[in-house]
């Protein structure tokens, strides 16, 4: 048993500590188009990015003012599949509601 006998192991401990990047982020943006029903587009921004129904008609009208709105900020991986289920659930009920990723500068 360790310090008992003074045989106690001791692990050296190495300081140089590895780079880590932050992982670059991505843009979720939502296009305007003039087909898509505004609840409906509200509704699909409250399943998929969790918004209050405040924050999603907000999104939802700036986008339908300024043709585009950045919905949120993500990685890579979670900014792509967000969008992609966005559009799909668009496409699922016969909308051309459109949802795009970019890096984010």
């Amino acid at each position: 048993m360790a310090g008992e006998g003074g045989d106690t192991v001791v692990k050296p401990r190495v300081r140089s500590k590895p780079k880590v990047e932050r992982p670059k982020l991505y843009k979720v943006i939502l296009l305007n188009d003039d087909f898509t029903p505004r609840e409906f587009v509200v509704r699909v921004l409250k399943a998929e990015f969790r918004m209050s129904e405040d924050q999603a008609h907000r999104v939802m009208i700036t986008a339908h003012r300024r043709g585009v709105c950045v919905v949120a900020v993500f990685t890579k991986d979670v900014a792509e599949t967000k969008a992609t289920r966005a559009t799909d659930a668009g496409k699922a009920a016969g909308y051309p509601l459109m949802f795009t990723v970019e890096p984010e500068e």
